[in-house]
């Protein structure tokens, strides 16, 4: 018997669990989010939120707190023959009307973890803890999970199970998924300490390349600094106070800096690994789960987050009565992007080797998109502008009643959204659920304020942009019955009102 039934089960509370559950959460969809350590992580190990993230918790409704508990990466301090030289880590300019977020954040791990638990309960939900995963079955209607409790074992049965259990996953082992990959030769210590003798607006690096570099990056939000240094493989690093401080004169020469304590710390093996699907009948993978990489870039959480973006809708309307292929594009979407994430990690490892810490506009995660996803209408005629598979632009307009906003703002929340561009007063679609409707031309809902719709998008008038609810298009075209057709095809939603097309 079971004691307990929900509609998705997610085993792990990092970012991507509770990334996952947010998503959940405000579509209504009833979850249980567990994990069998006795606490949340209170490690600083991903402390990196790139930009198209920040456009992802803007969405959540965490963006204002996640930026308040840390700050812009500061300048890299690099400690040379000649004296100190300090650098710029990111080439990347000031926000634009398209792009309002364009620098990283630095932001402790523990503490974005810690915002999204608070929007969670803004939403009545929290994590498990000490809920361990011990074993599970599926059959086609569902997932039956033992979970190991403080009071025994309970058995829940849910319609879907997502590990997001990290990189050593019990789910993926237990379905004989493959991880396949490279471990990169390198070994390196990450801990959070309490530091006298550096100053707090810098990152400040000692050593030129390979094994002699240290690493000390204040943690803004915090009173600590992490710390990063790659250590030998045959040695045992003493990870104390004292064992980091001695660590810390080797390699800077320095006998005025001292740790004083060391809240966390880990010695670790880098690794680049790729499951081999994301997905076994009523069973997914998301985040580390699904794949590790070197810490170089900055790309795991961001990774991991922006996976559980994108399957929290995908479930929350296969639960509605969506056709289940929706989420055979979850893979189809996510994977490519990692396997290109594998790759510029690694390439950025090899730089770091050499003393090369710089970051460009890739790291950033703006230009990802989907341009071969099942759910991307393409159109092979149209060479300019915004095109299906795009992350849709942010741009500022002006409501018909005179307050400005931005198409952020009327994309944020868990609908879809379509907007008419030049369209004749009265070619307005009608309602349909689940899809907000907005249009600029006579008698418009909305002002293009500086045409920068017009100009973002490429747009001519008469055409109409469909917009995902994780922020990216799904076509661009000027036949409303397309998007009609788009819409019945892969959503299956609740009948409209009358069809989109209907009034024209």
């Amino acid at each position: 018997m079971t004691d307990t039934d929900v509609e998705v089960i997610i085993c792990g509370s990092g970012a991507s669990g509770e990334t996952l559950a947010i998503e959940l959460a405000r579509r209504g969809v009833s979850f249980l989010l567990m994990d069998k350590a006795a606490h949340p992580f209170a490690g600083s190990r991903g402390k990196g939120i790139q930009p198209r993230t920040q456009e992802v918790f803007e969405d959540l409704g965490v963006i204002d707190r996640i930026v308040a508990s840390g700050g812009e990466y500061p300048l890299q301090r690099v400690y040379t023959d000649d004296g100190p030289v300090d650098t710029m880590m990111a080439d990347m300019t000031g926000p634009t009307p398209d792009e309002p977020y364009r620098m990283a954040l630095l932001v402790p791990q523990f503490l974005t973890e810690r915002r999204l638990r608070e929007r969670l309960a803004e939403l009545g939900h929290a994590p498990h803890y000490d809920h361990e995963l011990v074993g599970f079955d599926q059959d086609e209607d569902g997932v039956t999970a033992r979970i190991l409790t403080p009071d025994g074992v309970r058995t829940v049965r849910a319609r879907y199970l997502v590990g997001a259990d990290g990189g050593s996953s019990f789910v993926r082992k237990s379905l004989g998924v493959a991880f396949d990959g490279v471990t990169l030769g390198v070994r390196a210590v990450v801990a959070d300490v309490i530091v006298e003798g550096l100053s707090t607006d810098a990152w400040h690096r000692w050593g030129q390349a390979g094994a002699d570099q240290i690493f000390l990056c204040p943690l803004y939000g915090t009173e600590m600094f992490q710390l990063q240094a790659p250590v030998p493989f045959d040695v045992d690093v003493d990870l104390s106070a004292r064992g980091l401080t001695a660590l810390v004169r080797e390699r800077t020469g320095r006998d005025d800096i001292l740790i004083h304590s060391v809240p966390w710390a880990s010695a670790y093996e880098m690794n680049a690994r790729l499951a081999g699907t994301y997905q076994v009948g009523r069973v997914l993978l998301t985040g580390d789960a699904a794949h590790v990489h070197p810490p170089t870039g900055g790309q795991g959480l961001n990774t991991s987050v922006q996976d559980a973006y994108n399957l929290g809708w995908k479930l929350a309307a296969v639960l509605g009565g969506a056709p289940e292929r929706l989420l055979t594009s979850y893979e189809r979407e996510r994977r490519p992007v990692a396997e290109a994430v594998l790759g510029l990690s690694k390439r950025l490892l090899e730089a770091a080797k050499s003393g090369d810490t710089s970051r460009k506009r890739e790291v950033s995660q703006l230009d990802l998109g989907y341009p071969d996803s099942p759910l991307t209408l393409t159109d092979p005629q149209r060479t300019t502008g915004v095109r299906a598979g795009d992350r849709a632009p942010d741009a500022p307009v002006t409501g018909a009643g005179g307050l400005p906003t931005r198409l952020f703002s009327l994309f944020r929340g868990i609908h879809w959204t379509l907007i008419g561009y030049g369209v004749p007063a009265g070619d307005a679609p009608a309602a349909r659920h689940g899809v907000h409707v907005h249009t600029i031309g006579e008698r418009g809902d909305i002002v293009d304020t500086g045409r920068y719709v017009r100009d973002g998008y490429g747009l001519v008038p008469g055409q109409w942009v469909l917009v995902r609810p994780d922020g990216y298009v799904a076509a661009v075209t000027a036949d409303l019955d397309v998007v009609d057709a788009y819409l019945g095809t892969h959503l299956n939603t609740t009948a409209p009102t009358s069809p989109i097309g209907a009034s024209r």
